[in-house]
């Protein structure tokens, strides 16, 4: 077969604001990749299916610096950016994987890709044959955060009040039905009224949208809350901890209305110390190996059988990716965003 192109999405600049496409990131086609002849050196050749688009990408959009330590790498300049997708195995020299087997893991934004190595790589039976684009939302990454957080920190007792941010996403919806699933009060909050009416749609008892409401004057007459997941940040965690019961878990997962702006002063940091708070860090990648068994025999049952509903924000080709980025880091995406790069 004569060489064919591969697609990939470069990290071209390193961004002082939101992400621009074509020019944080830029769309190469000048690859081209043999399919019957590339060398595999002993790893697998996989043409990706589908690739997540998620928030804290933009943390590995920086300049490498030791003083500015992360718990996840860089992109390197001029290289594909990389993130958690589904890919179909074409050719195998790997007794672990073979020609059809979809694998489930990190893979570089390019529509082919030899893989030296599957051992990271999870094989993906998928017995209840959902799309391969839950593979990366409920069931993948944002999936595994909500799980692995909410049982390890969130500690739930019958009466509690949960608040969620960024409540219609990925992560932030799965939250809001596994309190639900418990019996628990829920008050969630997203950006837009569409955004607000899928968070009822999922149980939410308490939905609004923070950037017309108060979330201060919602939390007062709502509250006192027990748990709050904790996607945005800022002032909607500085609301949070005003009106916190004694005791309350915080489960800090991720700070979005900070990754592009001045950071924001808060102001209620001493009910940390008079409410006697907990505060806990999720890193999925921390929590998971202690949960991936009881997660992948679980969860994609319970979204087979709409126990844990979910939206998706896809585009097609990976001409769109620089644009997706960008969309999630500004809120303009409604439900997991995800690349469809090919089809099967």
């Amino acid at each position: 077969m004569a060489p064919i192109k591969n697609g990939r999405l470069l990290f071209n600049d390193v961004p002082t604001g939101y992400p621009e496409p074509g020019k944080t990131t830029v769309y190469d086609e000048s690859q081209t990749i043999d399919l019957d002849g590339v060398s595999l050196n002993g790893g697998v050749l996989v043409k990706i299916l589908v690739i997540s688009i998620d928030p804290y990408l933009r943390g590995k959009m920086r300049k490498p610096d030791p003083s500015n330590k992360s718990y996840s790498a860089t992109f390197a300049l001029g290289e594909p950016i990389a993130n958690f997708g589904v890919g179909v195995v074409l050719r195998s020299e790997n007794a672990k994987a073979k020609p059809g087997d979809h694998l489930y893991g990190t893979y570089p934004f390019q529509d082919y890709a030899v893989l030296p190595n599957v051992d990271q790589l999870l094989l993906l039976k998928n017995e209840e044959k959902l799309p391969w684009a839950a593979y990366v939302g409920a069931i993948g990454m944002p999936g595994q955060t909500a799980w692995t957080g909410w049982k390890e920190y969130a500690a739930p007792e019958k009466g509690d009040v949960v608040f969620v941010t960024a409540a219609s996403g990925p992560v932030g919806a799965f939250v809001v039905q596994l309190a639900k699933l418990q019996g628990l009060k829920v008050i969630a909050s997203a950006g837009t009224d569409e955004k607000v009416a899928f968070v009822k749609s999922i149980g939410a008892d308490v939905a609004f949208n923070y950037k017309t409401t108060s979330t201060s004057e919602v939390l007062h007459r709502e509250g006192p809350i027990n748990i709050y997941w904790d996607n945005v940040g800022g002032e909607s965690l500085d609301a949070a901890l005003a009106n916190a019961a004694n005791g309350a878990r915080f489960l800090e997962c991720g700070m979005i209305s900070q990754y592009n702006a001045t950071p924001y002063t808060l102001m209620n940091l001493m009910a940390i110390v008079r409410n006697a708070l907990h505060l806990h860090g999720v890193l999925v990648m921390q929590l998971l190996p202690k949960y991936r068994d009881e997660f992948y025999r679980e969860v994609p049952g319970m979204v087979a059988r709409g126990e844990i509903k979910y939206i998706e924000d896809a585009k097609r080709g990976l001409e769109w990716a620089g644009h997706a980025i960008s969309d999630v880091q500004q809120g303009k995406n409604h439900g997991k965003s995800v690349i469809i790069v090919n089809e099967e």
